[in-house]
């Protein structure tokens, strides 16, 4: 990964990176898994229509909303490396058992729980990653921790595909949640909470990241929103829930058309079995790696945080209106969703950005809980809205739905204020 302190050393790069990713993309496995598994015989097996199947794609985010907080505050705290580490045995378990259900009351169960074991590592990792890296570099490091989500759907599309074809839905849950119970063995030995306390730093590194943190702490404490270091400034930011409700319209956009996207190629009638759906759906999380690069780079360039959130959640809204107008046209309609995923994850690196520009430190961790918690019930939303239209409406009139909450969620952007771009675009402003 390149450096923009070109004479600091990389290590920050070569150990916490590579570490939150593998750990993440199985966590994103054992939660998307399931919509290889509706498509490819779960839903007939367990006798589910349409909405239940969106509902049991989505109640994992019900669940997910349980350590998200908590899950934050130890991370601050510098618990991070130890709680990740409970919570991977629980979600491997959780995800285990996925595959000895026999009723949708049992499924709905199972995946409301895995929801809670995976909670709160997201805004655990999300904290670790501004301990070491600084504004400067944080967009570019939140991009490469989110491209776990790209290289999980990658591998979840032919894997998936190919082992339900083979194996069934059921060996499908057992198979990836023993792996995610191994992942311990990659966790424990590489993951420090703060670069104090990494035995492999060099004094160049740790200087280089803990003056620059210093300097952008006390910078947020003098110019930011939230004045006093407290939970309840937290909560009474109106700032801070104008991000959740952006969070919240790009995660609907996002598991929207991701859980129903192996569906949507079924749907369009490419001739070919899962096996086939599977490696159908690998080009559009390729390109999802290629936006995000694109757009996190560009933020941190640039400084301009707000416009590096916004563009890419329009562009989302308008490659997925394409692909409905030219469904007619399978290829084309194809292409266009292929485009689409240039922009799935695309938001996420510049958007991560934000809440540290309006909180001090203290309190960073906690408001970085309450954002993926509640944002991330749009994962809940997305799935079973769509599941819902299509069952009573048509496949169609679900996509729109992702659009016009991507829309909403592109401009409601430029709510936040400008104070949260870097130094640089501010600079350029005035």
């Amino acid at each position: 990964m390149p450096n923009l302190e070109t004479k600091v050393p990389n290590g920050r790069w070569l150990h916490i990176i590579p570490a939150t990713i593998i750990v993440y993309i199985v966590a994103f496995l054992d939660r998307a898994n399931i919509s290889f598994a509706i498509a490819g015989g779960m839903s007939k097996e367990l006798g589910m229509a349409a909405s239940v199947s969106g509902l049991a794609a989505g109640i994992f985010f019900v669940g997910y909303l349980c350590l998200q907080i908590p899950g934050g505050h130890a991370a601050e705290k510098g618990n991070a490396k130890k709680f990740i580490a409970f919570t991977i045995i629980f979600w491997g378990v959780a995800a285990t058992l996925t595959g000895f259900v026999h009723s949708t009351g049992q499924l709905l169960g199972i995946r409301f729980l895995l929801g809670v074991a995976e909670g709160g590592v997201y805004p655990a990792i999300l904290t670790i990653i501004s301990h070491w890296f600084p504004e400067k570099e944080r967009a570019r490091a939140n991009a490469a921790f989110a491209m776990n989500v790209a290289i999980a759907n990658i591998i979840n599309g032919p894997v998936s595909g190919l082992i339900i074809q083979n194996m069934g839905w059921r060996q499908l849950f057992i198979i990836e949640g023993i792996i995610s119970i191994a992942l311990l063995a990659v966790w424990l030995p590489l993951i420090s909470n703060r670069p104090r306390e990494a035995k492999w730093i060099t004094k160049e590194e740790l200087d280089y990241i803990e003056t620059n943190l210093a300097e952008e702490q006390a910078a947020v404490k003098s110019l930011g929103e939230v004045k006093k270091a407290s939970m309840k400034e937290v909560f009474a930011s109106v700032n801070v829930w104008k991000l959740v409700a952006i969070y919240f319209m790009m995660q609907v956009g996002f598991y929207g058309f991701s859980l129903w996207l192996p569906t949507l190629l079924k749907n369009l009638n490419t001739g070919g079995g899962m096996g086939m759906i599977g490696f159908l759906s690998i080009a559009p999380y390729i390109m999802c790696i290629i936006g995000q690069f694109i757009f996190a780079t560009l933020c941190d360039k640039t400084g301009n945080r707000r416009l590096f959130t916004s563009l890419p959640i329009l562009g989302l809204a308008v490659f997925l209106s394409l692909a409905i107008l030219t469904r007619s046209n399978v290829w084309v309609s194809y292409a266009m969703m292929v485009l689409v995923g240039t922009f799935l994850q695309a938001p996420t690196g510049p958007f991560w950005t934000l809440a540290p520009s309006l909180l001090p430190a203290e309190v960073a961790g906690t408001g970085r809980g309450l954002i993926n918690a509640i944002g991330n019930l749009g994962g809940f939303v997305g799935p079973y809205m769509v599941g819902w239209l299509v069952q009573y409406v048509n496949q169609d009139a679900g996509s729109w739905s992702l659009v016009l909450f991507s829309v909403a969620g592109a401009l409601m952007v430029f709510t936040i204020p400008a104070s949260v771009n870097g130094a640089h675009a501010q600079k350029k402003t005035a």
